[in-house]
């Protein structure tokens, strides 16, 4: 049994091959549904060695072969065994060539056809939606890649690890820049440490531009030692991460923020950010924050604040949550469902940091939502229909109480917010799913395949 794939990206056929040749590139093709995480990418397509690690401890190993390589042409990966820890996937065969081909487009530049073959028992119907998404993202990552080009710089990130950050330096290193993680454990190869507390003077040495997105995740019940642990983690190292960019020359300091600033209960009012904070805990540490990394921006560097929306991404977030519960049918509008949720799609927030971090237009707040803000009651339907699933069960509020506690649902769960991105529309820039329906197919592998 076998499965082939091919679509034309618009750009030339050495720019798409090297694409596939840098760090990141395994990182930002693997289908946010499909469970696992790339655990090591193979540092040569000639004859490299993948690790992807699945649920159940089992390692899927794949290797390049060197017999199916052509530089700049193709190259061929496949499944091997490697011990008990892929025991269970002994009868799992995979061999995938990828074939590149340079043609010429319609609009007179050259182009690539890229083709995917795999040889494999995994059926069709199982594989269709991956190589659809893959190639898609590839599209859109080297289209953004290329409309954002400039010198290759090198960029320091904190919370790397973590959901934003992975997929961030992935596309950062993709691009042809070089990533340096600041880790709060011993530093590996790519990494140096960083004590948030007193970090080192040298620390940011050769460094271009700061990416700050380390902070304790808000979702958990607001009670005292989890309201320290979101602000601790925030105020203090924000300051002193930003004190310390200034001091080393860095010529951008970009921060994560949160819509969390326009408080709980705004109603229909449309929040842009020339609009007022809200009142609330979280309203106030995301003020305390902002005001932290501005101290940056008083050194002289040019300093964004990210205030992000809801996440949609099933690897995280909510959509994590919510993806299990919808897909059995029990999935259905919160509470009344009339709250506002304003929403980004993980790859546009990508796309967000990756332009504050080289469009010197893009200074202080910025807000990173879709255009759209949706009710909460629309967000359930949307989600339910990439499903095919109903969404008529409602859910009390007794629910996210029990979770979040009663400080917790208001600011979170029920948090009624019409945030708009009035910054980067002024700015033109162009969101690749602006429409709530377009994140969930994307996100999900329910898109609708275009014709070849």
């Amino acid at each position: 049994m076998s499965i082939q794939h091919w679509s034309t990206i618009e750009a030339p056929i050495g720019e798409v091959f090297a694409w596939h040749e840098r760090p990141g590139a395994l990182q930002r093709l693997m289908p946010p549904w499909v469970p696992g995480k790339v655990r090591r990418e193979a540092e040569s397509l000639v004859d490299g060695r993948a690790e992807l690690a699945l649920p159940g401890g089992q390692i899927w190993v794949g290797r390049h072969d060197p017999a199916g390589y052509v530089a700049g042409r193709a190259f061929v990966d496949e499944r091997v065994d490697d011990g008990l820890s892929s025991a269970a996937l002994a009868a799992v065969r995979w061999r995938h060539e990828h074939r590149f081909d340079a043609v010429a487009l319609a609009t007179g530049v050259e182009g690539t056809r890229m083709h995917d073959a795999v040889d494999t028992l995994i059926g069709s119907h199982l594989l269709r939606p991956m190589f659809v998404y893959r190639h898609r993202q590839l599209a859109d990552d080297i289209r953004r890649q290329r409309e954002l080009r400039t010198a290759p710089m090198t960029v320091a990130v904190t919370g790397s690890s973590g959901l934003i950050g992975s997929a961030l330096s992935a596309f950062l290193t993709t691009a042809g820049h070089t990533v340096v993680r600041l880790v709060r454990r011993e530093a590996g190869e790519g990494e140096r440490r960083w004590d948030p507390d007193a970090p080192t003077p040298e620390l940011l040495d050769g460094v271009d531009a700061v990416v700050h997105l380390a902070g304790a995740s808000i979702f958990g019940r607001f009670d005292e030692g989890h309201r320290h642990r979101i602000r601790a983690s925030r105020i203090g190292p924000t300051r002193r991460l930003a004190e310390l960019a200034a001091a080393s020359g860095v010529r951008a300091f970009v921060s994560a923020s949160a819509i969390g600033l326009y408080g709980s209960d705004r109603g229909d009012e449309l929040l842009s950010e020339r609009s007022a904070a809200g009142d609330g805990f979280l309203a106030e540490v995301v003020a305390d924050w902002e005001a932290e990394a501005r101290a940056a921006a008083d050194g002289g560097v040019r300093t964004v604040q990210v205030r992000t929306g809801l996440v949609q991404t099933p690897r995280g977030g909510m959509l994590q949550v919510l993806r299990p519960i919808y897909a059995a049918g029990l999935g259905g509008p919160l509470a009344s469902g009339e709250h506002w949720q304003s929403w980004i799609d993980l790859d546009d927030l990508v796309d967000i940091y990756a332009r504050a971090l080289v469009d010197e237009r893009l200074e202080g707040p910025i807000n990173a939502v879709a255009p759209e803000p949706v009710r909460q009651a629309e967000f359930a339907a949307e989600l339910a229909a990439a499903l095919h699933r109903p969404a008529v069960l409602r859910t009390p509020s007794l629910g996210p109480r029990v979770l979040l506690g009663h400080q917790g649902m208001q600011e979170l769960a029920l948090a009624d917010q019409r945030v708009v991105p009035a910054r980067l529309t002024e700015l033109g820039h162009r969101f690749r799913r602006p429409r709530l329906e377009d994140a969930f197919r994307h996100q999900l592998g329910r898109q609708r395949e275009a014709g070849r």
